[in-house]
């Protein structure tokens, strides 16, 4: 998965990657020259006082040290480049994946995973990349030339490498072993933490009124220390990789002098070479532990790879056509025509046999007790999700041989749970139409009996709204959020329990507004108050999935007992009639 993500995202960077490992092959062939040219220095130029001598190889020396530097600066700058051009990519491909999801993809994953692995994931892959830029391709190219080097200098002292080589890669394949499946279950340990610091600061208010902080800093604890001790078992697998690595580079560095010194005190080896198969030997052991540093990161960005591309590789269960259909008249009118709707693999479905039409200048509401499958019902017409049977109709067209934006323009959504974006509140108005102009922002205000508390406001439609609006009540947000469906001026108003957080004053009046704003357009509420709907041109009674019964209220009160139930518990009789 790590090397697919990499040629994938890395095209359009061949260039500067093609660049990169030429310097790097630069840089190791200069550090490779280096030491033998120190070599020569000492044994004909120290020990013989040749001075020309040692000004003409310090010179080149001098250079080759300066081709280094210069080679450095640029593959840092060149490497962090690439690096942060590929992680920003990466972000963008698993953001896009995750905007075509339908709602099923989206609870498959959950919010708290989605988030992680656009974070984390892609930081540890982003940095495998630009540690592998710098010292994976480095590490081979140097051991490799640093043993042929040596060999050159001296074959007898070449022996110890036998001995140290093979003894470094029997410590890494073992601890390698037990760190990689830690690196897996760090990131499904990152998820938890993100999901319950996610549920504390959502439920803040429900945690306090119940007195949970201390429950839900055990919850949060818990998680956190899990976390740590998994980290821990890996911080501690480092704390003897790397001890036991520089023990045996430091053994190997004794055993070079104390051979090679006894090679040199026979004359069998002049000091200038032992020197130079010192700095190879530890050119070679350093190329090691570079590759060991890697192979630690590598498993690491494996894990988060195969996570990413599970993102990328999950399609949306809504799939548009290459073709799609556009609809001769566009007046909004929506027919369902025996709908059913069940998740994969459940015994039951949300939604059986659904059949109705909403005729545009009416408005269609859709009444029901909790999980009858009123908010699944509205969700399969905007295609958050599609019917797995049956189909549902856009002014005559199935709206799964329709383009998505060809469906999406043409509807307003009010959400069930009213959320606004962080900016103003004229920013989030424009939303729906980011050509509005003041006036039409001022008048959508006014139909959503918003206009009042917005003029309250020092700066009146440049007032910032926090992220989720959490800087206005409930009632506020409900009515900013029906105002940037207004603005939008759609064929089709879906509404989903949008005036629950209204007093009956405002309900009406908002109402009131709507029908001669909204007087052409299809309208299907969905509402818990019965208040709401009882003028409502047709009204479909969910129970179970199954619809119950569809008519007018006086002709319900009188022929659905689900209905008429319904609206007892909640009118007098008197009212009810």
């Amino acid at each position: 998965m790590l090397t697919r993500i990499l040629r994938q995202y890395l095209r359009p960077y061949k260039r500067n990657v093609s660049f990169v490992l030429l310097l790097l092959l630069i840089q190791a062939i200069a550090n490779l020259y280096l030491p033998s040219l120190n070599a020569d220095l000492i044994n004909n130029g120290v020990a013989k006082g040749n001075l020309g001598y040692i000004w003409r190889v310090g010179a080149t020396m001098m250079g080759a040290s300066v081709m280094v530097l210069i080679a450095s600066l640029i593959l840092a700058y060149l490497s962090a480049r690439v690096a942060m051009a590929f992680g920003r990519d990466l972000r963008k491909g698993v953001f896009s994946s995750v905007e075509a999801f339908s709602e099923r993809e989206l609870n498959h994953f959950g919010a708290p995973s989605l988030i992680t692995r656009n974070t984390n994931d892609v930081q540890q892959v982003q940095m495998v990349l630009f540690m592998g830029l710098t010292m994976m391709v480095s590490a081979p190219i140097t051991g490799i030339g640093a043993v042929i080097m040596a060999l050159r200098m001296n074959v007898r002292l070449s022996g110890l490498l036998l001995a140290a080589v093979p003894l470094m890669a029997i410590l890494i394949s073992i601890l390698l072993r037990r760190v990689v499946p830690l690196f897996r279950t760090m990131q499904f340990k990152i998820d938890r933490i993100n999901l319950v610091l996610r549920e504390q600061i959502s439920g803040i208010r429900v945690i306090r009124a119940f007195v949970k902080t201390r429950h839900e800093e055990g919850r949060f604890a818990a998680a956190n220390s899990d976390l740590m001790n998994t980290t821990l078992k890996v911080t501690r697998t480092f704390a003897i990789m790397f001890p036991s690595l520089t023990l045996i580079l430091n053994l190997s560095s004794v055993a070079v002098i104390w051979f090679g010194g006894k090679l040199v005190d026979t004359g069998q080896m002049p000091i200038g070479n032992l020197t130079a198969f010192l700095a190879y030997i530890m050119q070679i052991l350093m190329s090691v532990m570079m590759a060991v540093m890697m192979s630690l990161m590598i498993p690491r960005a494996a894990a988060s790879a195969e996570r990413i591309q599970e993102v990328m590789d999950t399609r949306s269960s809504v799939v548009e056509l290459i073709n799609p259909k556009i609809p001769e008249r566009k007046t909004g009118r929506v027919q369902f025509r025996n709908v059913e709707f069940r998740y994969p693999g459940a015994e039951q479905a949300i939604l059986s046999e659904v059949s109705f039409t909403a005729e545009p200048g009416q408005l269609t509401a859709i009444v029901g007790s909790t999980g009858s499958g009123k908010s699944t019902l509205l969700n399969l017409i905007p295609r958050f999700i599609d019917a797995t049977s049956g189909s549902v109709f856009i002014d005559g067209v199935d709206v799964r041989d329709q383009s998505l934006e060809e469906v999406w323009s043409g509807i307003g959504l009010v959400p069930q749970r009213a959320y606004l974006f962080g900016g103003s509140i004229a920013e989030n108005l424009r939303y729906g139409d980011p050509e509005a102009s003041d006036d039409a922002l001022w008048h959508a205000l006014e139909i959503a009996q918003a206009r009042d508390f917005v003029e309250e406001m020092p700066e009146k439609l440049a007032y910032e709204v926090s992220q989720g609006g959490t800087n206005l009540s409930g009632g506020q947000r409900q009515r900013l959020s029906i105002a940037r469906a207004i603005v939008k001026n759609p064929r089709i108003y879906l509404l989903d329990d949008s005036f629950s957080a209204l007093d009956f004053t405002t309900d009406s009046k908002l109402r009131s507004a709507l029908s001669v704003q909204a007087s052409a357009a299809t309208l299907i509420v969905i509402a818990q108050r019965v208040s709401t709907i009882l003028g409502a041109d047709q009204i479909i009674v969910l129970e179970n999935g199954n619809i119950v019964g569809i008519g007018i209220h006086h002709e319900l009160m009188q022929k659905c007992a689900t209905y008429r139930e319904i609206v007892l518990s909640q009118l007098s009789p008197d009212e009810a009639a």
